[in-house]
């Protein structure tokens, strides 16, 4: 067998080291689905720190403008909150978050992570009081959530 010479084994273990010490930074996206409004969360370029973004609509366009944030935010991986009712039975956002899942595999083809949802809004409000940015600081909570148990 060959044996490969020091400065190759040197740069492959400096590489080895760096992958294995320094993973790739990756940006989330994280999604408080609501019936009127979707707030939008983004972590920071390295993935540990989850800020509100903006709220948009809950329109025609919704698919649309996600999209638009994922591919200008250089978006790696989605949080959604998943809606359920206190007992864990589906409620009546359930089926369109799911719809909004299933839209945004087929359009982005990004891996999508469901974090439960339940009490977000509240929390912002508690924290903030109600303004133009209070569901998308509440996806910024779902999002944190998801950072927090991810570690």
């Amino acid at each position: 067998m060959t044996e490969l010479p020091s400065e190759i084994l040197h740069h492959l273990f400096l590489v080895t080291h760096l992958i294995i010490c320094y993973p790739t930074p990756m940006r989330i996206l994280g999604i408080d689905y609501g019936s009127k409004r979707v707030g939008v969360a983004l972590t920071n370029e390295d993935g540990t720190m989850a800020f509100p973004h903006e709220v948009i609509p809950n329109d025609a366009k919704l698919l649309a403008r996600l999209e638009q944030i994922i591919a200008k935010q250089k978006v790696d991986e989605i949080v959604l909150g998943h809606s359920l009712n206190r007992d864990g039975t589906p409620n009546k956002i359930h089926a369109a978050v799911e719809e909004l899942m299933m839209d945004l595999t087929l359009s982005v083809g990004l891996p999508i992570h469901l974090m439960p949802e339940q009490y977000t809004t509240q929390a912002a409000l508690r924290t903030q009081g109600r303004n133009d940015m209070t569901d998308a600081s509440a996806a910024a909570l779902i999002l944190d959530a998801f950072l927090t148990q991810s570690k």
